[in-house]
């Protein structure tokens, strides 16, 4: 899309230059969708270019990985053979490529959309989200005055495209530790569609091997994290979503209805439950739904097609 309200492109890193009317620009597969009005009723008049940064796009050391603001989705997906390449061989890099497949992209995307685009334009479906919120990333933003602060990832992202940054802040940074990253983990996914936005998608890890972490994106306007001493039962799993997340904090748009992204939470949150409590290495486990919401089944049915 053309943005002909820019009337300046300018190649910085420091938040002090940012005025009203500015972006940040990295990919741009936002902005260059959304157009000069995507993020208010005033037009932007400026793009602060963030691709000169020379930020490493990806850093694996003993104590985790960082992730730049500007890293690719396709230096994202080869994550996991740099950090093989670097000695280190954590079981939830195995979340890496189906959160970049997400994306359903097209290799135009995938080598322009960055890490820190998805996370600041912080729609529910954002799969970056799902995966930093999933490892209890760190976000890293930058101020103006040289000033810096951290924000979980579940903190970062606030509701449907709204996050927790000020005005100028720049997000720099995320930070996945190791702790996270060496858990055993489970990955589930519904879309309507067979390329279709994700209507629900849950992260499950066990921290420590008895832990249970689940971590609800997608069917939910803003990432819910459940945790667990020891791994629940069905019953116990499910009484913690329902306190935990209220029906008017599911997402309604043209991906799925609020009802259909509850039971699916529901159900999804019992097959990681069920997969992570079986051995590992045990095949993949679905489950009967013993646990979840009968309510309204032929509408959900209905919406997956069946």
């Amino acid at each position: 899309m053309d943005m002909n309200t820019i009337e300046a492109v300018v190649p910085t890193t420091d938040p002090a230059e940012w005025r009203d009317g500015d972006a940040w620009l990295a990919g741009g597969t936002v902005l260059f969708s959304y157009g000069s009005f995507a993020f208010g009723p005033q037009p932007l008049k400026r793009l602060l270019d963030l691709g000169n940064a020379g930020w490493t796009p990806v850093t694996v050391s003993a104590d985790g990985i960082e992730l730049a603001a500007t890293c690719t989705v396709a230096d994202l997906y080869s994550l996991p053979g740099s950090a093989a390449a670097a000695g280190r061989s954590w079981p939830a890099l195995d979340l890496i490529q189906p959160c970049c497949d997400s994306f359903v992209a097209s290799f135009k995307v995938w080598n322009m959309s960055t890490v820190g685009g998805n996370l600041c334009t912080s729609l529910p479906a954002g799969p970056v989200i799902s995966l930093c919120a999933g490892l209890d990333g760190n976000a890293t933003i930058l101020g103006p005055g040289g000033t810096s602060r951290s924000v979980p990832v579940t903190d970062f992202v606030t509701g449907d495209a709204k996050n927790c940054l000020a005005p100028g802040e720049l997000l720099r940074s995320v930070h996945l530790p190791a702790s996270a990253l060496a858990s055993r983990v489970a990955f589930r996914r519904l879309s309507l569609s067979n390329l279709g936005r994700s209507g629900v998608l849950l992260i499950g890890r066990l921290d420590g091997g008895t832990r249970l972490v689940l971590t609800v994106t997608a069917a939910t306007k803003r990432p819910v994290q459940l945790r667990f001493d020891g791994l629940p039962d069905g019953e116990v799993l499910a009484a913690a979503i329902t306190a935990a997340i209220p029906n008017d904090l599911y997402h309604d748009d043209i991906h799925g209805l609020p009802v259909w992204r509850r039971d699916m939470t529901y159900r999804l949150a019992e097959e990681i439950r069920a997969e992570l409590a079986a051995p590992e290495g045990a095949p993949g486990l679905r489950v009967s739904g013993d646990f979840w919401p009968p309510k309204n089944r032929g509408l959900y049915a209905q919406q997956e097609g069946a």
